[in-house]
């Protein structure tokens, strides 16, 4: 994955409202969630919640499909792991490192 569409992911979850709706979706799995239910949930006006799902979809992290006359987001998963496995990826010259049951480099 090329940097620049790295820090285009980084720089879109770098805000607080992006960041809780792209969690949402995530929870939300394959069913994704409507523009109405995340506006609802995290009381937000439909303008401002448009602006921020635009945003994560240039960076990727979000897709959109027309269901009927409803819009439904999903989170992006391979979009999300790609950006993790670049943010790990020469982690301990890439060998495995984590001890088990840790978060922290055992190198």
């Amino acid at each position: 994955m090329e940097e620049k569409n790295i820090v285009r992911a980084l720089a879109a979850l770098a805000h607080e409202v992006r960041l809780r709706v792209f969690r949402m979706l995530v929870v939300a799995g394959p069913a994704g969630l409507t523009p109405g239910a995340i506006a609802t949930q995290l009381d937000l006006p439909n303008a401002t919640l448009s602006f921020h799902l635009k945003e994560l979809m240039h960076a990727g992290l979000v897709t959109q499909e027309r269901d009927g006359r409803s819009l439904i987001y999903r989170a992006a998963y391979g979009q999300m792991n790609a950006v993790l496995g670049f943010l790990t990826e020469n982690c301990c010259q890439g060998q495995a490192c984590l001890a088990r049951g840790t978060d922290s480099c055992q190198c």
